[in-house]
């Protein structure tokens, strides 16, 4: 009995990954097992690097309110103390915000919190 192989899934299957891998450099995007290998690594990176994205962001929000709250003679741990304390639930994103593109609301702000 001959050995069957369904070549159409294989190809098809084969098919779906050089298109991902279409626009990368080199043999990644047209020799099959180096385009595979790329894109199962790209993948990966992908899923730790959402991650590591939401930690790089946090950490620009905080030296934003920093920045913003030295201004007024307090430090941000301080700052983030009394904001607790007197019931304004702002997160850093809003509060990075503020600093940065309204400093006049951002003031309001911190002479509530002193």
């Amino acid at each position: 009995m001959p050995r069957s192989v369904n070549a159409v899934a294989s190809r098809a299957r084969r098919k779906k990954i050089l298109k991902l891998t279409r626009g990368q450099f080199g043999r990644r995007k047209n020799v099959w097992t180096v385009a595979k290998n790329s894109w199962e690594k790209g993948q990966s990176y992908a899923y730790r690097d959402r991650r590591a994205k939401k930690r790089s962001f946090r950490a620009l929000w905080i030296a934003r309110i920093n920045a913003g709250v030295r201004q007024f003679g307090m430090s941000y741990s301080a700052f983030m103390g009394a904001i607790h304390k007197s019931g304004i639930e702002l997160n850093r994103k809003v509060l990075a915000d503020l600093a940065m593109n309204h400093p006049e609301a951002f003031k309001a702000i911190v002479d509530k919190v002193k």
